[in-house]
């Protein structure tokens, strides 16, 4: 039976008691009979593959390679997951780089099947650095079973710190927030935007977001939030707005699943 997070009460309440048992809930997560087998299946049998079609043909290795990425959900689109790895990404016209969903960038510079010769799985460090994400990627997961604006707000800070990090204009940066399903309805949320503003043309949005980002934190660049203390404003006003919001005839935790979920039919490309 895997573990199932604690979390006793919603909220902003919630979330830095979330914040403060995490380590210890995520270890006891991790030491989980179902997630120790896929993590030893996986350190055990990744070196044997070195093309795409191999880890696509095996389910349980597959499995882990999605879940570290965030795209549990790509299970069985085998096709698309083997043209993404196929490609690479040194080629800027490769199919991972024409998707507005970077978690599939991702995917495939890890494992560097067509970039590197030998691919990156043959590393002997590879099977730990990927079963780390997989253990904090399903925690997340497992957290938003409990309360899903938890798991926004969790993949909402990760984000933002992998964006920041870039050397890229805050317009750029931007885009990529817009690319993030879980970071762009916290920044909406936070910043007091309405839905619909997700239905307006990315440029559109774009000048949006920053333009209210400056009015309510002062600064319009988003690796502003990448410092604790400015993303830590950034959660509350989050929960805070979540807890005032209307329900408009759905639940505001299933209208937030729908979106994560949704996030990987999305693969429209965002103009850079």
């Amino acid at each position: 039976m895997t573990y199932r997070p604690v979390i006793p009460v919603g909220g902003f309440a919630g979330w830095k008691f979330l914040k403060r048992t995490q380590a210890s809930q995520s270890e006891t997560f991790s030491n989980s009979p179902a997630i120790r087998r896929d993590e030893l299946n996986f350190r055990d049998n990744i070196r044997s593959i070195t093309t795409p079609e191999e880890l696509v043909s095996d389910r349980r290795l597959l499995k882990v390679a999605l879940g570290a990425f965030g795209l549990d959900g790509d299970i069985n689109n085998k096709f698309f997951v083997s043209k993404v790895l196929k490609e690479g990404v040194f080629d800027k016209s490769s199919f991972a780089n024409r998707l507005s969903d970077k978690r599939y960038f991702a995917l495939s510079k890890a494992f560097g099947f067509a970039d590197t010769s030998p691919p990156r799985t043959q590393l002997s460090d590879f099977a730990d650095e990927i079963i780390d994400q997989y253990r904090n990627r399903q925690f997340e997961i497992a957290v938003g079973e409990v309360d899903v604006n938890m798991r926004l707000a969790m993949a909402a800070q990760r984000d933002i710190s992998e964006i920041a990090e870039k050397s890229a204009t805050p317009r750029s940066k931007w885009y990529s927030v817009m690319a993030s399903p879980s970071l762009s309805n916290v920044l909406r949320t936070s910043l007091g935007l309405p839905e619909s503003v997700g239905a307006l043309d990315v440029d559109q949005q774009v000048e949006i977001y920053a333009a209210k980002s400056k009015q309510v934190f002062g600064s319009e660049d988003p690796g502003y939030f990448v410092l604790p203390e400015n993303s830590e404003v950034l959660v509350k006003r989050f929960f805070l707005r979540s807890e005032v919001s209307q329900d408009f005839g759905i639940s505001r935790n299933a209208a937030a699943l729908a979106l994560l979920k949704g996030a990987q039919q999305n693969r429209i490309n965002l103009r850079l």
